[in-house]
């Protein structure tokens, strides 16, 4: 046979048999699905990262607010969906860990984390970021009519705020709920229905979720909402200031952040137990508390990270006020009495 044609038919089998190798090896890559809430967001080249370094591919399965995530993560805990839960917060950690949906895992880099953020001492959620629930507000309408901003949740009974204030029911809302905590953190459980009703007689409107809230009841987001104070984050202003339609470097929203007004969530990761790949689980978890992974936080889920060694964008320490004193309950107390903390509220505030 002709020399030239043989070597033409070595290469072609050369080819031909990389192709293979590689369809082989593509087909072999692992998949790491990570369950999350629907406000779980990560720049892709960060995920193209891990991905790369693992040789592993990332799926994500939204699973809407947090309430409805530790649900389904209950419901399927027998065969799990997923490999690593992210999104479960400190309102909701305490139903987690009585269901026993987690392995212990101590990440590489827990003991660069402030201790105040572990909440659990057996090392079955990390935490990954956090940020303030809070009274957000307009500060045009306030200045216009030479209203002062309210100071306290006292301050918000009074006839001069009267139907200047929207809230996200705690029974369909993650903010929702948080707020209610710092009332009754404030006020205790003697307190915080006195409290609310004051709150209903001077005008509340409570809404669904905080999309409504924000979006349409809030005036400074619409420019039509009938409310200049919404229940929001306390990193909304620098949203608002990030997603503008035109350049601008002062936001039109403000934060209240006195004492005992604000409710601190922390957000956690997980390795649901039942995963396949435990070892991969466990490369994703370090990764959450890496810098890259924590310097993508503000500007995607405009939370805190929670690693000192993160460095915020100039657009947060313009825009954002961290609250000094927030409110705080521990997990197992709301554990124990959230559902009937709302079912009260409900009766007291919507019939």
């Amino acid at each position: 046979m002709n020399k030239t044609i043989v070597c033409m038919l070595m290469m072609i089998f050369v080819v031909l048999a990389g192709c293979s190798s590689t369809s082989v090896t593509e087909l072999k890559v692992p998949e790491l699905k990570v369950m999350s809430h629907d406000s779980f967001a990560v720049s892709e080249s960060v995920i193209q990262e891990f991905e790369q370094q693992n040789s592993v591919k990332v799926i994500f399965i939204k699973s809407g607010d947090t309430g409805s995530l530790v649900n389904r993560a209950i419901l399927t805990s027998a065969t799990p969906e997923a490999d690593v839960l992210f999104g479960i917060d400190n309102t909701y950690l305490s139903r987690a860990l009585d269901a026993d949906l987690f392995e212990s895992y101590q990440p590489l880099l827990l003991h660069r984390i402030p201790k105040r953020f572990i909440l659990d001492e057996k090392y079955r959620v990390t935490p990954v970021d956090y940020g303030d629930v809070c009274i957000n507000y307009d500060r045009q309408y306030f200045s216009t009519r030479g209203l002062e901003i309210p100071q306290s949740l006292d301050e918000l009974t009074r006839t001069e705020y009267a139907d200047l204030l929207v809230v996200e029911n705690p029974a369909t809302s993650s903010p929702g709920l948080a707020f209610l905590l710092a009332t009754i953190s404030r006020y205790g459980e003697e307190g915080y229905l006195d409290f609310w009703g004051k709150l209903k007689y001077n005008g509340v409107v409570v809404v669904n979720d905080w999309s409504t809230a924000y979006y349409t009841n809030f005036s400074a987001s619409s420019g039509k909402g009938l409310q200049p104070m919404v229940v929001s984050y306390n990193t909304s202003p620098a949203a608002e200031v990030y997603f503008a339609s035109s350049t601008i470097t002062k936001s039109p929203t403000a934060v209240i952040t006195s004492p005992e007004t604000c409710f601190r969530q922390i957000e956690f990761a997980a390795i649901l137990k039942g995963t396949d790949h435990q070892y991969l689980a466990e490369k994703f978890i370090d990764f959450m508390l890496s810098t890259t992974f924590q310097n993508d936080i503000p500007l995607q889920m405009f939370m805190f990270p929670v690693s000192p060694d993160a460095s915020l964008p100039q657009i947060f320490i313009d825009n954002v006020t961290i609250a000094d004193q927030p409110a705080a309950l521990t997990p197992d107390l709301i554990s124990k009495n959230r559902d009937r903390w709302i079912q009260e509220w409900t009766q007291a505030v919507l019939r």
